[in-house]
């Protein structure tokens, strides 16, 4: 799942640039025939299991000379922390912990595939409140500098309300259940599958959702920068390897379903769960839906909503004096925030090529 842990975060901002410094730069830019992809369990990204399982991976990896593994790593912001200090050539994570972790650190990152969006599977719920304005002096339980924050203030800001304008309390995604099956726990915001239990409790009202906010929370498969430079071929091979894999799970086939199953067993469901967490989301099966995404203006847009509330939550480091802190370029070679110091790149061109059929 997309956990996050507060403390763990806030260490990563301040201690990722040291790691940076001493471990990514020098080890990363250099051609290379061998790499590493970090991944944790997550509907978005757990099709990095398949592509490794079934061989797909292998098979394009193969056809480009280079070996690629892809790990799984229990910890999600670990696996983060662990690619940022240069023990991976690449991770899979939001668009906000791309920006706030490795590109705030230095590491200069491209978003090499566009997953999907969250387009319901995050969600604020109420077990009293039937609106967002009866929020109002309420407190409401999340992990705290996650997605599921990020959604809160979204959600406050779109009947007027702010943040200071209700009590938030620090949960782990572990005991949110659990706690919202008492008295004192009256309102969460949380992600699947966890939104779909607190959903599904005797009078609870689902408030807002992340399909309200379409293209804000992104699911991204990242790579370091110089890496992929010296190394064309790994994006090759892992832009053929995803998108073969899309291919399989969105068909209707056995094929298809024996994958989806198996994914849900992985995920700590079933086949239909897994679909159902699918269905949460916008999911880019094709290449070409992924490129139309990422140079829409709704695209540039969210990504600057999600800077701001960075920067508000001091995730941007103590350098960062504004949300410009960090440069983010976009396909056509334009730049939000600082031109000198661009850390964050949606980058199309692989995907372009495997729509072009190309790869």
């Amino acid at each position: 799942m997309k956990a996050r842990n507060a403390s763990k975060r806030i260490g990563a901002i301040a201690g990722a640039g040291v790691l940076a410094a001493g471990l990514a730069m020098g080890a990363s830019a250099q051609e290379r025939d061998s790499f590493s992809i970090a991944w944790t369990i997550y509907a978005g990204w757990v099709p990095w299991q398949y592509a490794e399982d079934s061989g797909i991976m292998k098979k394009w990896a193969d056809k480009y000379d280079i070996e690629v593994d892809i790990v799984q790593v229990n910890d999600y912001i670990e696996s983060i922390n662990q690619y940022t200090a240069g023990q991976f050539d690449g991770v899979v994570a939001t668009s906000m912990d791309g920006l706030s972790i490795p590109a705030a650190s230095g590491i200069d990152t491209t978003a090499l595939i566009v997953g999907d969006y969250s387009d319901g599977n995050d969600g604020l719920v109420s077990k009293d409140a039937d609106s967002i304005e009866g929020l109002e002096g309420e407190t409401v339980h999340l992990v705290e500098l996650s997605v599921s924050h990020y959604l809160l203030v979204r959600a406050l800001d779109s009947v007027g309300l702010e943040e200071r304008d209700i009590n938030v309390v620090n949960i782990s995604d572990a005991d949110l259940v659990s706690a919202f099956q008492t008295d004192d726990v009256r309102h969460v915001a949380t992600w699947n599958p966890l939104l779909t239990e607190v959903a599904n409790y005797p009078g609870a009202t689902l408030l807002f959702d992340s399909s309200q906010i379409p293209g804000h929370i992104k699911d991204l498969t990242l790579v370091n920068t110089d890496t992929l430079e010296d190394n064309p071929e790994l994006g090759k091979a892992l832009v053929g390897a995803w998108y073969e894999t899309m291919s399989i799970l969105e068909s209707d086939t056995e094929e298809g379903r024996e994958a989806r199953a198996m994914l849900g067993e992985i995920s700590g469901t079933d086949r239909e769960g897994y679909e159902a967490q699918l269905a949460g989301m916008k999911m880019f099966w094709e290449p070409q839906m992924s490129v139309d995404f990422i140079n829409s203006e709704d695209a540039r847009e969210a990504m600057d909503s999600v800077r701001q509330f960075s920067f508000e939550k001091g995730l941007l480091g103590q350098g960062a004096m504004s949300p410009d802190f960090v440069g983010i370029e976009f396909p056509d070679g334009s730049i939000m925030g600082d031109e000198s110091n661009v850390q964050l790149r949606f980058n199309d061109t692989y995907m372009q090529m495997a729509a072009d059929g190309e790869i």
